[in-house]
């Protein structure tokens, strides 16, 4: 499904957006209206970025589920079903599945979103979660759904050295999510930085029972904390992001999310 794939579109809106710029040790893989830069090393997306058409989205069928490895690569540089077997671990869609899927090409970029260098192991509590990371997938979608615009969003994983290790792959405790939408002619983004370590004490990573601090963490984050934290180059998303009208810039902490009401941004 993945051969001759267009991939992500850098000229989508109507200022080009390029994906995330890293070093030379990302490996990029083009799918159906999306792209990866996945690193071997951690065997998991440093970055996803994906095109939305809100105008012509179309509703497919999830289908039974059929992950599959990426023939493109070694199985050893990605992080396959072993590392969610028998356990409470989500394989967590960084491209959200309904994101690519629009125009004549759905049904491939459905099948797509499918391959496990789009997955990311996330404590089940914290992929489901109306509040958090499918909320706020929701929350994006139905906005560009609505309002037939286009939207960019680039998605990842937020590495760091003391990710708890399990199963030969370890595992992020933080997610990032950037979207980016022209508006009145002018360039906008928002970035949000996703955190599952309380909940990762729940699976069989560590202790069973309620943590301390509740189960996930959300925050509005200004674009240029994202770069700084991943040490991805995002071109111009930090230069208009909406940060500031969230009372956000950096060395301020970070806007906490409990519900959609909180959210600043697109929509």
């Amino acid at each position: 499904m993945t051969d001759a794939a267009p991939g992500y579109d850098p000229d989508f809106l109507a200022t080009t957006v390029p994906a995330p710029g890293s070093d030379a040790r990302l490996v990029r893989l083009d799918y159906t209206h999306f792209s990866v830069g996945l690193d071997p090393a951690r065997r998991l997306a440093a970055w996803t970025a994906v095109n939305i058409d809100g105008a012509a989205l179309v509703d497919v069928a999830r289908g039974g589920d059929d992950w599959f490895l990426d023939p493109r690569l070694p199985e050893e540089q990605q992080t396959g079903p072993e590392v969610y077997a028998r356990n409470d671990l989500d394989r967590g869609h960084l491209v959200r599945r309904r994101d690519p899927v629009w125009g004549e090409a759905a049904e491939r970029a459905n099948a797509d979103t499918f391959c496990y260098t789009n997955a990311a192991p996330q404590a089940a509590g914290f992929n489901q979660s109306k509040e958090l990371w499918l909320g706020l997938e929701d929350h994006l979608l139905t906005t560009t759904d609505a309002a037939d615009v286009r939207v960019s969003v680039l998605t990842g994983c937020v590495f760091a050295e003391d990710d708890p290790g399990y199963r030969g792959t370890r595992i992020p405790r933080r997610f990032y999510k950037v979207a980016a939408w022209v508006e009145a002619g002018g360039l906008l983004s928002v970035g949000y930085l996703l955190d599952q370590s309380r909940q990762l004490d729940d699976v069989e990573l560590g202790r069973a029972g309620e943590p301390l601090l509740g189960p996930y963490r959300t925050f509005q984050v200004p674009v240029g904390d994202v770069a700084a934290l991943t040490g991805l180059d995002l071109g111009p998303l930090s230069a208009v992001d909406v940060a500031p009208a969230a009372g956000l810039r950096p060395g301020v902490p970070w806007r906490r999310l409990r519900s959609r009401a909180d959210i600043v941004g697109i929509g």
